[in-house]
């Protein structure tokens, strides 16, 4: 399925989306792009199926909006060409914790986390059924990252990066591939629209150079693809680091270090 099926990609106007649509329109793939900015997927879909010769689909959708995110989701379920979904749509968390209002916080979490697991959950189901197919899911390392101060982004961010090794183990039986791919600082408009100069950042990706290296996780089929880390022996010591901690934790007793009359 996923060598000839269309894929789905929210957040498809711009940046990562929009790359991810052009690379995949120039692999042979349908496309059905997802977004709030219509005249925007317009745009690109016109473009791609002059370039690409492919059909390409425009679904305008805020994924934050419930009626917005059942119609996706129902296009997940009962379009059976569509096996690749492309879980992208996301927003930035704008100031500190202290900063945020209640609808700030809440439209965070629901763009981040429910509306990827949601599409995640629509799509499962029917690729399991046809034993193939796959989900790429976009994180980032501030959710590894709790130094940097984005507490609420980086928190659904590591939540993007639990649920899609979860998945991993549940859905790979089935032959359903799970990604997650764990971007670094890259020139999109979401540091604009978090009222952050791009230009005052150390060290930036071009968006193009972080679908590209994440493609080819993709095809190497990488449960976790993190394109700026050149060492990547590092996240495996990380990942068999917390394995063994798991190992070592014994539920029957407290350790003995709060054991202690002291």
């Amino acid at each position: 399925m996923t060598a000839n099926s269309s894929v789905l990609i929210t957040g498809a106007s711009t940046g990562i989306g929009a790359i991810y649509a052009e690379r995949f329109a120039r692999r042979g793939h349908d496309l059905v792009l997802v977004a709030r900015d219509k005249a925007r997927l317009e745009i690109l879909a016109a473009r791609l199926r002059e370039e690409n010769s492919v059909a390409v689909d425009v679904l305008q959708a805020d994924l934050t909006q419930p009626n917005d995110l059942a119609a996706v989701e129902t296009r997940l379920r009962d379009d059976s060409r569509i096996g690749i979904l492309i879980n992208n749509a996301g927003i930035p968390q704008s100031g500190r914790f202290l900063e945020q209002t209640a609808e700030g916080i809440d439209r965070l979490i629901a763009l981040n986390t429910t509306a990827l697991t949601r599409l995640a959950s629509a799509i499962a189901p029917r690729l399991a059924q046809a034993g193939e197919g796959a989900i790429v899911n976009i994180g980032s390392v501030v959710g590894l990252a709790p130094e940097l101060g984005m507490s609420i982004y980086g928190a659904t961010k590591a939540f993007v990066l639990f649920l899609s090794q979860g998945l991993h183990l549940e859905l790979s039986p089935k032959g359903i591939y799970v990604q997650a791919v764990l971007p670094a600082a890259t020139r999109t408009e979401l540091w604009e629209r978090a009222g952050i100069d791009i230009n005052t950042l150390p060290a930036v990706m071009e968006v193009g150079e972080l679908v590209d290296a994440a493609l080819v996780g993709f095809d190497r089929r990488e449960l976790v693809t993190i394109p700026p880390l050149h060492v990547a022996e590092r996240w495996d010591t990380l990942d068999a680091a917390r394995q063994g901690l798991l190992s070592e934790v014994r539920q029957g007793h407290a350790a003995e270090r709060y054991r202690t009359t002291s």
